[in-house]
């Protein structure tokens, strides 16, 4: 009889995880964001967490766990429960932290489910108006002539805003000290206080204080320029040919995560994703929605962290 029992009770077994499926979401989701609040991954998430809470009929919770370039957040995310309600707003620094990181807690591709790529934006080149270089050719002969004397500030070690300030510096021959903190927005406050003299800022984060005159904007970091800031160049039309970074966000959820939750999650940010308000807030911040399949966003993943690594093999960034 002992035999047979497991048998009797395989299908019931088999039709929970569906059963499951079927009625998610039964509570709140929790969102978290691996960067502390400010920075433009807390914006996204602030932009999306209603739209899509909206769709799926439940509230979206976020939780900013700052730490270690975004590996703190991305490790909780990692080992969550995979049941769909703990979902991670993931960042370029997933495909960076590899090149920089000698020993990870997890492993992105492995660990994480890609749902679908969110969106990306330019960075912009700022300092504080006191800083003497008025533009960036000027900026340039500055850092050259005082070489090390100058900082800037970044998300922290291995972040986007690290690689992409560390990349320019080669290029154009210089060097400055790094000054790295938790998150975009403590970096910000940093550059705002004059404690650091420059930093490479995502344009959501930046764009407020370029616009009220507390920041001055010297490039952006795309090939082309940023709607919002029609007339500051890119570092490329600066002299800086073929320059080119995009910070961009992903929304994950654990390895493990059921297929059909994985599905309705997908929807609901998609949809998100397209409606008129959500683009319309997204082009004020300088940010340009950019939705897959989770199967684009994972060959898309695969693609920048081999990218990502030559960079910072060039850039002769330290292993940490």
């Amino acid at each position: 009889m002992n035999r047979i029992v497991p048998l009797l009770f395989s299908p019931l077994l088999l039709a929970a995880p569906d059963a499951a499926a079927e009625r998610y979401p039964e509570r709140p989701i929790r969102l978290i964001v691996p960067f502390a609040p400010g920075g433009g991954t807390d914006i996204n998430a602030r932009i999306l967490a209603e739209p899509i809470g909206n769709t799926l009929g439940q509230t979206i919770v976020i939780d900013n766990r700052p730490g270690a370039g975004s590996t703190l957040g991305s490790n909780l995310a990692a080992k969550a429960m995979p049941d769909g309600y703990t979902l991670l707003l993931g960042t370029i620094s997933l495909t960076i932290n590899p090149a920089v990181y000698r020993e990870l807690p997890f492993d992105a591709q492995r660990d994480l489910t890609p749902i679908t790529r969110v969106s990306d934006q330019p960075s912009i080149l700022v300092s504080h108006p006191s800083m003497p270089a008025k533009d960036f050719k000027e900026l340039v002969a500055l850092l050259r002539s005082s070489q090390g004397k100058f900082t800037f500030g970044s998300a922290g070690i291995g972040t986007g805003s690290h690689l992409g300030t560390e990349m320019l510096l080669q290029r154009i021959d210089a060097r400055a000290l790094h000054v790295p903190f938790k998150g975009t927005g403590p970096a910000l406050n940093a550059l705002l206080s004059g404690e650091t003299t420059m930093n490479q800022s995502t344009f959501a984060s930046a764009l407020p204080h370029v616009k009220n005159g507390r920041l001055r904007a010297y490039a952006v970091t795309t090939l082309k320029r940023a709607g919002p800031l029609p007339d500051v160049p890119t570092l490329d039309e600066s002299g800086v040919k073929g320059y080119e970074y995009a910070a961009w966000y992903g929304l994950f959820a654990p390895t493990g995560t059921p297929r059909p939750i994985v599905a309705k999650i997908h929807k609901a940010a998609v949809d998100a994703l397209r409606l008129p308000k959500v683009l319309k807030v997204y082009a004020e911040q300088g940010l340009n929605a950019t939705p897959t399949t989770p199967e684009e966003f994972a060959q898309y993943f695969a693609s920048e962290k081999t990218k990502w690594a030559g960079v910072a093999r060039r850039a002769h960034i330290a292993m940490q």
